[in-house]
């Protein structure tokens, strides 16, 4: 998807690109390239294809490149799935992680407005259901109450803090029902401190993400959480306004950030001190048990 810049469903239609917006972080109220959100996930194979967007026309010069990508149309569910009892329906997907019994941790752009959320943990097992407790869009985080043991808790990182260059994994699930129904691993480093223009919550990071993967953990090479992940820079409009393509943008919410908002909301994480480096299989088995496939019913 990095060099196509958004991958074709299964129906063979191009769906629409990622969008961007103004962000608040922006010095001086200047308008900035906006983090879109990674929420969602393209109809399943047996689903009715939307019609094809028109293209976006290229901005003028200067213009900020506003817009978000439209939610998935009501009904649709990537594993092909009836929707669930009580008139609701999956309208999109994403991914969270366990960070206190019956607690789940995602992005607030994957909760928002859902009636409630189903939940299956990439350990497989009955699937549960969870709902809203607390939510923080500037942070894009929300926590989620779950009925249900939905895996152990990840700790989070205590220290050292987190260097350029050093490597991370994402574990998520990207594009379901296009891709793998399980879960999803990917490596890459931290590339900068900061996210877009010079958001202090965030880090960039070069491990490929994909909607879908939003909510997901970061995680070191110890298999402690870093951050959230939450947002991928969209090539395609920079490509327009500048006539290069980026590669590899991606941005996630600090896990400092997580940890505070976890605090504030009475849910105390586990934490860990950096230890001996592990692989990023290793990583991933660590990640399993406690990632979890998330579905937003209205």
């Amino acid at each position: 998807m990095l060099s196509a810049l958004v991958a074709a469903p299964a129906c063979g239609q191009k769906p629409p690109p990622l969008g961007a917006e103004p962000s608040p972080n922006a010095p001086g109220g200047k308008p900035s390239f906006s983090n879109p959100p990674l929420r969602g996930t393209p109809p399943g194979p047996g689903a009715t294809p939307a019609p094809a967007p028109a293209p976006a026309p290229a901005p003028a010069p200067g213009a900020s490149l506003a817009g978000k990508p439209p939610p998935l149309p009501p009904g649709s569910d990537p594993f092909g799935g009836g929707g669930g009892g009580g008139g609701r329906r999956p309208v999109s997907s994403g991914t969270g992680f366990v960070v206190a019994p019956g607690r789940l941790l995602t992005n607030h752009h994957v909760a928002n407005g859902c009636s409630e959320m189903r939940v299956r943990p990439a350990a497989g097992g009955q699937e549960l259901v969870a709902t809203v407790a607390a939510t923080d869009e500037q942070r894009d985080l929300a926590l989620l109450n779950v009925r249900g043991n939905a895996g152990p808790p990840l700790a989070f990182r205590s220290g050292p803090e987190m260097r350029r260059g050093e490597g991370v994994v994402t574990y998520g699930f990207p594009l379901a029902g296009l891709l793998s129904s399980g879960p999803t691993l990917t490596t890459g480093e931290v590339s900068a401190l900061a996210g877009l223009r010079d958001n202090a919550r965030q880090y960039q990071i070069s491990a490929p993400v994909q909607p879908g993967n939003s909510g997901g953990p970061l995680l070191d090479m110890q298999g402690h959480v870093v951050g959230v992940v939450v947002s991928k820079l969209n090539a395609q409009r920079i490509a327009q306004s500048t006539g290069d393509i980026p590669q590899n943008v991606n941005f996630a919410v600090k896990g400092g950030e997580a940890v505070e908002f976890l605090r504030r909301n009475g849910v105390e994480p586990r934490v860990a001190q950096s230890g001996a480096a592990r692989t990023a299989a290793e990583v991933g088995e660590v990640a399993h048990p406690s990632t979890v496939f998330l579905r937003c019913m209205r």
